[in-house]
């Protein structure tokens, strides 16, 4: 239950985080269209569902095409007339008139690396291996929401959960990390399992005889300490240092980022109905973390024990995925999300908090030897709530082999599009790299037809 690193919150650190960002913002007409979405967004819960969900299994059963296509399973109907869903999904289906549902992403891509990495960061991947970080790869979108849109009520703007995006056997997949932006612009990793009773962070609590007075002092110390040395001054690297040890202080100091954490503050019978599995429990925290003005929080679908060797981990279902997608994902999914949407509108959180929900991509539209789905990035779907969303509709349409898109193609770039015109970044947004250099947010386009 640790994390990376910290990010930090003074009043002058928030400060200065705005006015960097405001120095990194070129205004290119950061164009609203004079829509009243623009801006309407105070957070975004972002849930990866790593792997590729099928399609087929989920938000666009195709109940017409022959049944090596369709699989063994049957559409349900949902709360929208005329919307069907998979029948292992009926509690979502239930809810379907606060979603709106986007059946034309398309990449063209089938792999979990660069199709993820385009999914996460907004722009394809350019890389030569696609297996590693590099330092120029893209910035996560984490990265670009905790520069140009940080927090002011907590010390870290965006935060993912339960753990990083790892491929098989072991490997920390790029596009979700700082990029060429550098490690400052990481998000933070809370690398944790919720599940475990009287959960917390490594490192959130001070020791009990220290007062924040005495905290306080210390730090002060340190810092006159630190400008007597001979590198004082003139030198970047104790900058970054002090800027630093400041904001890890500040994380222990500021008691909203660490009660965040104290899931035993839910009442028992709530953390039941989402369910006692770790990507349920993993909602719950995400909406604490929201609630204490979290900007963005990114939950990937957590690993399974014993999994990193398996043809079929995650929602990458190359065998038994009948069964992987009946026993294991859908019935986890479909009880927690539900759960989730309703605690956000209960305390009314789901009309400022933009909810997504998208893997990378989608599964082949006929099944391989070993009864699984293989990759297939042409057409899948994902799923939109809360600000700025017009909720009970469906936007774009595979054709009837769920296989191409035949209505409303967008791809990646134009969900990022979304994302910051929903924040009020603009999808026209320019920030500076470390060179001074301009670069844009995003090179898609809002996904008008979704937006309220």
């Amino acid at each position: 239950m640790a994390i990376s690193r910290t990010s930090g919150f003074t009043r002058r650190g928030a400060i200065g985080a705005g006015a960097l960002a405001a120095a990194g913002l070129d205004s290119l007409g950061a164009a609203t269209g004079g829509d009243r979405s623009f801006g309407r967004a105070k957070s975004l819960l972002y849930l990866f569902l790593n792997g590729g969900p099928s399609q087929y299994e989920t938000f666009d059963p195709k109940p017409d095409a022959p049944v090596e296509i369709r699989g063994s399973f049957k559409p349900i109907a949902t709360s929208v007339t005329g919307v069907r869903f998979c029948e292992l999904l009926p509690n979502t289906a239930a809810i379907a008139h606060k979603l709106c549902v986007v059946r034309s992403m398309s990449t063209g891509d089938p792999n979990h690396e660069s199709g993820g990495y385009w999914v996460n960061t907004g722009h394809p991947y350019r890389g030569a291996n696609m297996r590693a970080t590099h330092p120029t790869d893209w910035p996560t979108f984490a990265s670009i929401v905790r520069m140009l849109k940080p927090s002011t009520r907590i010390p870290f703007s965006a935060a993912v959960l339960p753990e990083p995006i790892i491929a098989n056997p072991g490997v920390f997949l790029p596009g979700q990390n700082g990029g060429f932006l550098g490690q400052r612009w990481d998000p933070e990793y809370f690398r944790c399992d919720p599940t475990v009773p009287g959960f917390r962070i490594e490192g959130f609590d001070p020791p009990a005889d220290m007062t924040p007075e005495r905290l306080g002092s210390r730090v002060a110390l340190a810092r006159r300490i630190d400008m007597g040395a001979p590198w004082a001054g003139a030198s970047g690297p104790a900058r970054e240092q002090d800027r630093v040890l400041g904001e890890a202080m500040d994380i222990v100091r500021y008691r909203a980022a660490r009660e965040a954490f104290c899931l035993d503050r839910e009442p028992d019978a709530l953390r039941d109905r989402y369910g006692r599995f770790k990507w349920a429990q993993s909602l719950v925290l995400a909406r604490r973390l929201i609630e204490a003005g979290v900007r963005m929080v990114f939950v990937n679908w957590p690993r399974e024990p014993g999994d990193i060797n398996m043809g079929n981990p995650l929602w990458d279902t190359h065998s038994a995925n009948d069964k992987r997608m009946k026993d294991v994902l859908c019935p986890q999914f479909d009880r927690a999300f539900p759960v989730l949407l309703d605690d956000l509108a209960a305390r009314g959180l789901l009309d400022e908090t933009l909810v997504v929900v998208v893997g990378e991509m989608g599964r082949t539209p006929t099944f391989n030897s070993s009864g699984g789905r293989d990759h297939w990035g042409n057409a899948w779907p994902f799923l939109l709530a809360g600000a700025g969303i017009r909720p009970g509709q469906v936007v774009g349409a595979s054709d009837r082999r769920g296989a191409e898109v035949h209505d409303g193609k967008v791809n990646p770039s134009d969900l990022t599009a979304t994302m910051a015109h929903l924040l009020g970044i603009g999808h026209h947004a320019m920030f500076r790299d470390k060179a001074d250099r301009p670069h844009r947010v995003t090179d898609g386009q809002p996904i008008w037809r979704a937006l309220a």
